[in-house]
């Protein structure tokens, strides 16, 4: 049975959404990752689980401490950038909140799978 619920996409801040839209007006590379990332809300809107949960051992205590993201998801895209995202939701709605995007290297440091 389909979820019937409610699903949309946010940004954890506003200083986050204005530097994704920063990126539409970017050099080549910036404007293919705001496309991308575009991409990957829609998919998000329609399914936001439709990334890959993070095991909570894996996740970072930032997300908590600053967000209060108590569950992880990443939104893999093209050339190792990844969404980082976290779920929220009840009986009516589920939201997907953006809290970053990163490229590889930098998703490996943050999760603790290379030295800083």
């Amino acid at each position: 049975m389909p979820d019937a619920r409610q699903k949309s996409v946010f940004f954890a801040d506003q200083s986050l959404k204005d530097t994704f839209e920063e990126l539409k007006d970017g050099k080549h590379e910036e404007k293919e990752l705001y496309l991308q990332i575009n991409k990957a809300i829609s998919e998000l809107e329609k399914n936001p689980s439709a990334g890959t949960k993070i095991p909570k051992a894996n996740r970072p205590k930032i997300y908590l401490n600053k967000y209060g993201a108590n569950n992880l998801w990443k939104y893999d895209l093209r050339d190792g950038w990844r969404i980082i995202y976290y779920l929220k939701g009840n009986s009516v709605e589920i939201l997907a909140i953006i809290l970053e995007w990163m490229d590889h290297e930098a998703y490996e440091r943050r999760f603790g799978y290379t030295e800083r």
